[in-house]
């Protein structure tokens, strides 16, 4: 999976990350590959929040498609 990550440079130093794709997905860190780092977990931690409250039937076929 390929996510547009935004980084910005705060003016009090270090950097802010977000994922525009996923609502409320924002992290920082000190340096730009300390946020790279941390908004890739956070980009984790929400796909997998996600994932656990989708529920199905039992006869449901799941199907992943690359776009």
């Amino acid at each position: 999976m390929r996510i547009t990550i935004v980084l910005q440079s705060s003016e009090e130093g270090g950097y802010t990350a977000m994922a525009p794709s996923l609502p409320g997905c924002i992290s920082e860190g000190d340096s730009r590959e300390e946020a790279l780092k941390n908004i890739k977990e956070a980009v984790e931690l929400y796909i997998e929040s996600v994932e656990d409250d989708q529920v199905f039937p039992e006869n449901s076929e799941i199907i992943e498609l690359a776009v």
